[in-house]
């Protein structure tokens, strides 16, 4: 142990090695010094836990190529997402459409009219590059937009039910991703839930009856993630929207997934619209911008001008408030809804919920015949009938029929096969199924078709 200790070479040593100074230009002199003492001290543990090392400085360059290697890999990264689910919201649910990301990368490379009017020649508001376009697409008197819809149902509440009741349903009191859920988001407001029915009937004579001089708000909340299916009631918009009129209370309907149009052109089932809810009379409404939308992350407020002014000049507001290049985002993807055909054409989201078993089937076929002209002495695939999801807490019943590759390594454990892809340079994230991998190809790009062909191939050769 003490010969292989005094063999460990020093940092200033090296440095002398020209493969190890050619790292030098792109991470820093310092952290390559700090990587070298790292993989140093890796070795120095082998040796005290007693490991016999043949050649101890080849094996410090080793542990220094692994250590610098792995600091090249970006934790936020890009994955292949061949899961079937079309908003996977632990794969950062939608994509964005190319003007999205183009707009994204001119904002972020230069400076940008942010809050600075070119016709006024002084100060603007940031909200001013999406307030028309929404307003316009929905029907509402005016607009605001925070970090995500969470946050939109917070400020709501907040500036219209502070220190007063909101009357919700039982059967809305829904918990969302991450264990958000409505209640506690309702105490943060500052407002008192005031719960009426049962979980799965409410009727208009509950609001009615709960109604007094502490009633600020009605609150209806689409139960975007679950359905209660069966002996079942619940109060229309409409319903609510005339019994506000008579108490002079308004309505606050959170949408969650909220879409422009109707998602029966998308083969899925009805969903409310933001324009039909704004339509119906509700004051405010609130929806997500990355979910059906196929947008940012963002928290989108429609409605009455009155109630949306006052929450643009809350305090809280401010640290609600989305940043440049999400509205750099939002702006370009609504601009596609001003032409519907535009939007189903350009935006991913609405591209893979479109698109037909066949299509897609006849695109696995092409992979397989691709596939095992490659490898076909390693793998067995076949072309799958799946089922898709649309995920990220929206439609949870729709089953989207898809279609697939399901690959069976014949030399290689399949769960070994897997880890091999999901910890690849670009991950493939699919899942197990009939002692298979299951690449649904919904949530595959037709451009990502090669790079998926390349990843398959190499995790079954390497090693």
């Amino acid at each position: 142990m003490q010969n292989l200790l005094r063999e460990l070479p020093k940092v200033d040593e090296l440095l002398q090695d020209s493969k190890i100074r050619s790292w030098i230009p792109k991470l820093s002199h310092k952290i390559v010094v700090i990587s070298l003492r790292e993989a140093i001290d890796r070795v120095r543990t082998k040796i005290l836990n007693g490991q016999i090392i043949s050649d101890v400085e080849h094996e410090v360059i080793l542990n220094f190529n692994n250590i610098v290697e792995k600091s090249q890999i970006k934790s936020l990264r890009r994955v292949l997402n061949g899961t079937g689910i079309v908003l996977h919201t632990n794969l950062g649910r939608a994509r964005l459409a190319q003007a999205a990301r183009d707009q994204v990368e001119e904002v972020a490379s230069a400076y940008s009219t942010l809050e600075y009017s070119l016709e006024q020649r002084k100060r603007g508001t940031r909200y001013s590059h999406v307030v028309e376009l929404l307003k316009k697409l929905t029907g509402a008197e005016d607009a605001l937009v925070v970090n995500n819809n969470a946050a939109a149902v917070l400020l709501a509440l907040n500036t219209m039910a502070k220190g007063k009741e909101a009357i919700v349903s039982r059967g809305q009191l829904i918990e969302i991703g991450g264990s958000f859920r409505i209640p506690a988001v309702m105490e943060q407001s500052g407002c008192f839930l005031r719960e009426i029915g049962t979980t799965n009937k409410t009727h208009l004579d509950d609001y009615e009856q709960a109604v007094s001089e502490d009633t600020a708000v009605f609150l209806k909340v689409h139960t975007s993630n679950y359905r209660i299916l069966g002996f079942t009631k619940e109060v229309s918009t409409q319903e609510l929207v005339e019994l506000g009129k008579k108490y002079q209370i308004p309505l606050l309907e959170d949408l969650g997934s909220g879409m422009f149009f109707d998602t029966s052109k998308l083969g899925l089932s009805y969903e409310p619209t933001v324009p039909e809810v704004v339509a119906a009379g509700a004051d405010i409404v609130t929806f997500s911008g990355d979910k059906l939308l196929g947008g940012p992350q963002a928290g989108i407020i429609v409605g009455n001008a009155r109630y949306v002014e006052a929450m643009r000049n809350n305090h809280l507001n401010r640290a609600l408030r989305i940043d440049k290049l999400t509205l750099a985002a939002l702006e370009a993807t609504l601009k596609l809804y001003l032409d519907e055909e535009i939007a189903l054409r350009d935006i991913p989201t609405l591209r893979m919920l479109s698109c037909t078993k066949e299509e897609l089937w006849a695109r696995a076929k092409a992979l397989k015949s691709r596939l095992l002209n490659e490898i076909a002495d390693l793998v067995f695939v076949s072309v799958v009938e799946t089922t898709g999801q649309v995920g990220g807490g929206a439609l949870p019943l729709a089953e989207i029929p898809s279609a697939g590759l399901l690959i069976s390594p014949r030399r290689l454990s399949i769960n070994k096969y897997e880890e091999r892809l999901r910890l690849a340079r670009t991950p493939l994230i699919a899942r197990i199924e009939n002692d298979g991998l299951l690449v649904d190809l919904r949530t595959i790009n037709v451009d990502e078709e090669q790079e998926l062909i390349s990843l398959l191939t190499q995790a079954l050769v390497e090693g």
